[in-house]
């Protein structure tokens, strides 16, 4: 299987979902090895961010990639979608310090990258593959990362609420599984929550065009929900965003249980803090050759691997 990058540039804006401000991306083609690599325009200058679990220097709401000297906020539904199509070497140029929310999911960027095309380049696509079980939880959030030949995550959420309850949801990611069942859910919130952080500054750019929200009895959003279960297909989408963040994209088959984006991220410093014990890097043609996985090991938060 080879890396594959974007025929030609497309380009898009809309408002960011915190600041509430205009914001513009441009995703360009990029050779082979290069990654996602965002370009964000500063006082200064354009700084280019990578992104690496310790990069990310903010979860609240969304997450957010940065340097000392530049920051992007809500990147999770634009590396979810670059996962899921499978897209290996973009450079993504932001003027703005967000990612346009556009209508809360990943459904316009999977839009914009098939309208720029898919180019195969001839370098094999190389992966982070868990190579033993780990169990990573903390005040009842869990996250389980299994070995798998792929991407496969089956998500359970657990809201007290009575349209939202418990939701489970099982997942196996191609390009096409990716824009039919997870692409379109969009991101939920709660309305008491929405007046709460608008009053204090947050959550400027969010309205009912970007946003699923509930009052206390159901959703207020006249055209209704995407899925019955569009709220934990949409933490899919977010989780899928947050571990795109390592130096290689994972395989594996994760188990995640209430998780959030500060717990995801905690996850995947934690994987990669280990990554001699936990994850195997291969070029795709050698999967098959690979050794039988090992026992697993279970790995409470905090606690070093060799413990």
């Amino acid at each position: 299987m080879k890396q594959t990058t974007l025929r030609k540039e497309v380009r898009c804006s809309g408002v960011g979902l915190h600041s509430g401000q205009k914001v513009e991306m441009i995703l360009k083609p990029a050779p082979a090895d290069t990654g996602v690599i965002f370009s964000l325009s500063t006082k200064s200058g354009r700084q280019v961010v990578v992104p690496e679990p310790g990069k990310v220097v903010g979860t609240g709401l969304a997450t957010t990639l940065g340097t000392a000297g530049a920051k992007v906020s809500t990147v999770e539904h634009l590396l979810a979608a670059l996962v899921g199509l499978e897209i290996d070497n973009v450079l993504v140029e932001v003027n703005g310090e967000e990612i346009p929310i556009l209508d809360g999911s990943a459904s316009v960027y999977v839009y914009l990258i098939n309208s720029a095309g898919i180019r195969v380049l001839d370098r094999p696509r190389e992966v982070a593959k868990i190579k033993r079980t780990l169990v990573f939880e903390q005040d009842g959030k869990r996250v389980v990362a299994k070995p798998f030949n792929g991407l496969k995550i089956d998500y359970r959420i657990n809201f007290p609420h009575p349209q939202i309850g418990t939701q489970n949801f099982s997942f196996e990611s191609t390009p096409l599984t990716f824009s039919h069942r997870i692409a379109r859910a969009r991101t939920f919130g709660f309305m008491k929550d929405v007046e709460w952080l608008q009053k204090n500054g947050l959550a400027l750019g969010g309205s009912l065009e970007n946003a699923v929200v509930f009052d206390d009895y159901g959703v207020v959003n006249p055209e209704g929900l995407r899925f019955a279960d569009e709220m934990v297909r949409h933490k899919i989408l977010d989780f899928m965003g947050d571990i795109a963040v390592g130096s290689h994209r994972i395989w594996g088959h994760f188990e995640v249980s209430c998780s959030g984006h500060d717990f995801n991220n905690k996850f995947m410093r934690y994987l990669f803090d280990n990554q001699s014990e936990f994850l195997d890097f291969v070029a795709l043609e050698d999967i098959a050759s690979r050794p039988k996985c090992p026992d697993p090991v279970l790995v409470p938060v905090g606690v070093p691997a060799w413990a």
